[in-house]
């Protein structure tokens, strides 16, 4: 698998979400949408991922604030993909290749991982929309548009992040469906270290 496969998504995998969201809501302000990341220091949760071949990729993602987040595949796929130190690295045992290393700093992903999110930021904010069932906020690191953004779906009632997609200085976009996470999941920092954290590590 590559980076491109792991991080390319179809936009059709909104029609999955949708299925999934309560009843209609008001737009979410920037203010209350920055409270809610900041205050999601832990969690855990299964994830529904849909290739740009079609196919359908499912897995676990553990996220721990700042700049740590863990995506691990289910069989049949191999990939583990990790942030941490400032890195993205992908493992993908099928390929008999060394792990691939991006900075985390030049992905869309980073803003939602940073110490203190601000949606407020001058620049930030591109796109801030609401369908009445979501609210999405469309984001870039406002010094460095080029590296792509990051639209954010979130359900109301309480605040909910249900969707990413990310559009990379590639030309990719990728979309993650989150299922509802465990905010009080206990995890060992070594479950985001390059050096133990592969898939059958004991570290949680």
């Amino acid at each position: 698998m590559t980076f491109m496969k792991i991080w390319t998504l179809l936009p059709a995998a909104a029609i999955m979400l949708a299925t999934a969201m309560p009843a209609a809501a008001q737009k979410i302000s920037l203010d209350a949408l920055s409270s809610y990341l900041n205050g999601l220091s832990t969690a855990k949760g299964a994830f529904t991922q849909v290739n740009d071949d079609g196919t359908i990729s499912t897995g676990t993602i553990f996220i721990k604030r700042p700049g740590r987040i863990r995506f691990e595949y289910n069989p049949p796929e191999q990939a583990l993909v990790l942030a941490s130190g400032g890195a993205v690295v992908i493992y993908d045992p099928k390929t008999n290749q060394s792990p691939e290393s991006y900075p985390l700093a030049r992905t869309p992903l980073s803003i939602i991982l940073e110490q203190n999110v601000d949606l407020n930021r001058a620049r930030m904010v591109v796109g801030h929309t609401s369908n009445d069932k979501t609210t999405t906020v469309t984001a870039q690191d406002p010094e460095h548009p080029e590296y792509g953004n990051i639209q954010l779906v979130f359900t109301a009632n309480p605040i909910e992040l249900r969707q990413w997609v990310i559009n990379d200085d590639a030309g990719s976009r990728t979309t993650v469906i989150l299922g509802e996470l465990d905010k009080n999941a206990q995890m060992n920092n070594s479950l985001f270290n390059p050096l133990t954290a592969l898939p059958n590590a004991n570290d949680r």
